[in-house]
C-alpha cells in the first residue's frame, strides 16, 4: 500500500487546481484559459524534468519504445482534456465543472473493466453508480 500516500497527495494537490484555475481565468482581470494551461503545464514539465534528472532516468530509450504510441495517445487525450477543462472552468462554476470533469474516474473504471479485463465486483458497480448519481446531484442547478 505504498501508493496510498501518493494518491492522497495527488488528491490534495489536484483538489486545488479547479478553484485556483477558476480564480485565475474569471473576473474582470483574468488570464485566458489557454494561456493558463500553458503556464500551469510548463510548471508540470519543469517539475517532471527535475524528477527525471534527480532519479537519473533516461528518456531517449523510451521515445521509440513499443508502448510509446500509448503514451503519445494519452498525451493527446490529456491535452484535449485539460484545455477543455480549463475553458469550462473559465466559463462555468467550479461546483458544476469539477464534478463533471471528475467523472473521468468512473469512466476510466468502466474502460478498465470492459477493455483491460479488470474485475467487476458488486462494490465497484455500486461505486460507479453512486459516482454518477453524486455528479448528477451536485451539478444540476
Amino acid at each position: 500500500m505504498n501508493y496510498l500516500p501518493w494518491a492522497l497527495l495527488a488528491l490534495g494537490a489536484y483538489s486545488l487546481v479547479a478553484p485556483l484555475m477558476s480564480i485565475a481565468t474569471t473576473g474582470q482581470v483574468k488570464v485566458p484559459s489557454d494561456v493558463a494551461a500553458l503556464l500551469a503545464n510548463s510548471i508540470l514539465v519543469i517539475a517532471t524534468l527535475g524528477v527525471i534528472a534527480y532519479t537519473d532516468q533516461s528518456v531517449a530509450g523510451y521515445v521509440a519504445h513499443p508502448k510509446a504510441p500509448y503514451v503519445y495517445a494519452a498525451g493527446i487525450c490529456l491535452a484535449i482534456g485539460i484545455l477543455a477543462y480549463y475553458r469550462a472552468l473559465a466559463l462555468g462554476p467550479v461546483s458544476v465543472v469539477a464534478p463533471i470533469f471528475g467523472m473521468f474516474l468512473a469512466i476510466s473504471s468502466i474502460i478498465g473493466i470492459a477493455f483491460l479485463h479488470e474485475s467487476l465486483t458488486a462494490r465497484k458497480a455500486l461505486g460507479i453508480l453512486f459516482a454518477v448519481l453524486a455528479v448528477y446531484l451536485v451539478s444540476v442547478e
